[in-house]
């Protein structure tokens, strides 16, 4: 994805930015097809992943399997209860050394509920072509937003979370 310009934070032949791109359309197709060893080749064994809200009940996975394991439980637990969900970039992604972030947008919908939007912060820092640090960050307000829609709505969704 070419991103134009010149810069630091542009793409270029030595950009992480296409691995970091393919790695979400990787974990997309295996969101639909629950096929999670397909990411296997974008961490690192000893990867680690910061969730970043603690309420979807980890803090931080250690190793690429405890991350690979995490991925289709806390989709199970969340994303699949709602009826739909869809993604939007909202800015990025961004290079900056040998990190590479994006803003996006979740919304969530499901019928006779009012639509949730996340948004957060997604860094993934590399080593060669294997992802050794994923973050996922939110702001205070963003989830003050999340423990009171989950508080209002968790029990119509069937959600099981840490929303105390």
């Amino acid at each position: 994805m070419a991103l134009g310009g010149e810069g630091p934070n542009q793409e270029n032949d030595l950009s992480n930015i296409p691995r970091f791109l393919a790695y979400a359309a990787a974990f997309e197709n295996a969101y639909k097809d629950d096929q999670w060893s397909a990411l296997e080749e974008f961490f690192s064994p000893d990867a680690v992943y910061e969730i970043g809200l603690p309420l979807l009940g980890s803090e931080r996975c250690e190793g690429r399997d405890a991350i690979l394991s995490w991925f289709p439980d806390v989709l199970d637990r969340f994303d699949r209860k709602f009826e739909s969900r869809e993604l939007k970039p909202l800015e990025g992604p961004r290079e900056e050394g040998s990190e590479v972030w994006l803003r996006g947008a979740a919304t969530y919908r499901s019928p006779g509920l009012p639509d949730f939007v996340l948004v957060l912060k997604e860094t993934a820092r590399f080593e060669g072509d294997r992802i050794v640090h994923l973050e996922d960050r939110y702001t205070s307000e963003m989830e003050a937003e999340t423990r009171l829609y989950l508080k209002e709505y968790s029990e119509k969704l069937g959600l099981e979370l840490n929303a105390e």
